[in-house]
């Protein structure tokens, strides 16, 4: 089954959280913070949002970071996506 976003929606998949700090202390999984550097997976077409043109400005496979609590996890054939709105990419980690 694939994901296929609509309008200004993007599906990333979040990657990774540390499990050890620059110290070297290993993290409980309750003690890591939610990534927010994500991989883009799909990108929605674009178009009349809201009244107003929206041009789709990211492409799949870049690497993004995302509001912190923004989007609606999914999940499917096992793997965790979620699913943003392009506004709440903040930026395009080069």
């Amino acid at each position: 089954m694939t994901i296929k976003p609509l309008a200004d929606r993007v599906v990333v998949k979040l990657v990774e959280a540390e499990e050890k700090t620059k110290t070297g202390i290993i993290l409980t999984a309750s003690a890591q913070e939610k990534p927010q550097i994500a991989e883009v997976v799909a990108v929605g077409p674009g178009g009349l949002v809201d009244g107003k043109e929206v041009e789709m400005t990211v492409k799949v496979g870049d690497k993004v970071i995302t509001s912190k609590y923004a989007g609606t996890e999914v999940k499917c054939d096992g793997t965790e996506y979620n699913i943003v709105r392009q506004s709440d990419i903040l930026a395009i980690v080069e």
